[in-house]
């Protein structure tokens, strides 16, 4: 009788086990759908400097909540989990310019001058263990 009660425990617990890491599963899944949401959402669509403004405020903010961190150069590096990257190719000067310098030029500067200029948001890549956006990269595509 003792040997039945602990195989039934035994059972109960790989049970218990097996949901948590299930139900652990599922909620990271949904957590990436919907960080991702806010962003993938923009993939071949076309906004404007101001639009892509706030998509650099998110992306920045997002990696400091998630306490991403910086090279010697102030640039956030890849972690392979939740860091998120931006560029921005312009036609004015045939550059690419990342989240970093744009956000540290102040982000007031960069919609007074790019307000109604339009952008497209060209490529997308996800982190292989998450899912979760990891780059994206705007064109500048009116002047």
């Amino acid at each position: 009788m003792k040997k039945l009660a602990i195989f039934f425990l035994l059972i109960v617990i790989i049970v218990v086990g097996i949901s948590y890491l299930y139900l652990n599963y599922k909620a990271s899944y949904y957590e990436a759908q919907k960080e991702n949401k806010q962003f993938s959402s923009y993939e071949n669509q076309e906004i404007f400097g101001v639009e892509l403004a706030t998509i650099i405020n998110k992306a920045v903010d997002n990696n400091q909540n998630n306490e991403v961190e910086k090279d010697n150069k102030k640039k956030y590096m890849d972690n392979d989990n939740n860091s998120i990257k931006i560029e921005v190719q312009m036609i004015d000067n045939e550059k690419k310019y990342d989240m970093e310098t744009l956000y540290a030029g102040g982000m007031n500067q960069f919609v007074q001058f790019y307000s109604q200029i339009k952008f497209k948001c060209t490529q997308i890549q996800y982190h292989k263990t998450t899912n979760k956006v990891k780059y994206m990269l705007f064109e500048q595509i009116t002047d």
